[in-house]
């Protein structure tokens, strides 16, 4: 759990933690007056905002999207019969498993493999710019796009999931074989990178972001 402000109505006005004086310990969520340097419940060290937090967010969004572009290049899934080899891309696949009749598992596939990594990297970046240039958008739906992107960093790792579950399971030696491609490799570390670059982000510049 992160603290983010505390917010407590004083003659109808909001006011974070930073004005009244206090800061929460980014570990443990203890509050602490400001200015302490280390929380003594946990030892971690505390800062009222982490200054260089945007730098590891861009930093590690830039290496996620690098890796995003040959995990969708490359074949994800090799399918290999007597008379066969078949690459699938993550793409392919998809319309693959459609021609197949298979549309809710399409459906999945799409979704966690291309609609899901696309939507983290433009609401990363979109929070990000939020925090750097300001913007008008409400600090309370930003937070709340903010916990969408940490929610669903834990569901983006179904394509490859299936990827290994199909590998192990289908391996008849001579007669069929299935493996995963090299688009495994780089759709797992984009995934990665991409959950570094949500957990790197300070939740606490969205609010410095609308009083700016």
């Amino acid at each position: 759990m992160q603290v983010v402000g505390l917010e407590i109505p004083r003659n109808g006005k909001v006011v974070t933690a930073r004005e009244i004086g206090v800061v929460g310990c980014q570990r443990c969520t203890k509050v602490w007056p400001l200015g302490t340097k280390r929380c003594t419940r946990c030892g971690a060290t505390i800062v009222s905002r982490d200054h260089k937090a945007l730098q590891r967010v861009w930093a590690w969004w830039i290496v996620g999207l690098l890796c995003y572009i040959p995990a969708n290049l490359y074949p994800m899934l090799q399918t290999r019969t007597l008379v066969s080899v078949q690459q699938d891309t993550i793409v392919g696949g998809v319309v693959t498993l459609i021609n197949h009749g298979s549309y809710g598992i399409a459906l999945v596939i799409f979704l966690a493999s291309v609609m899901i990594p696309v939507g983290k990297f433009l609401a990363i970046a979109f929070l990000a710019l939020a925090a750097q240039r300001g913007t008008t958008s409400p600090s309370s739906q930003r937070m709340g796009l903010y916990e969408i992107v940490e929610y669903i960093g834990r569901w983006s790792m179904i394509d490859v999931f299936v990827v290994a579950i199909l590998s192990s399971l289908v391996q008849l030696n001579a007669l069929a074989a299935v493996n995963p491609g090299p688009a495994a490799l780089f759709f797992g570390l984009s995934v990665i990178f991409t959950m570094l670059s949500a957990q790197s982000f300070d939740a606490r510049l969205i609010w410095d972001a609308e009083r700016s």
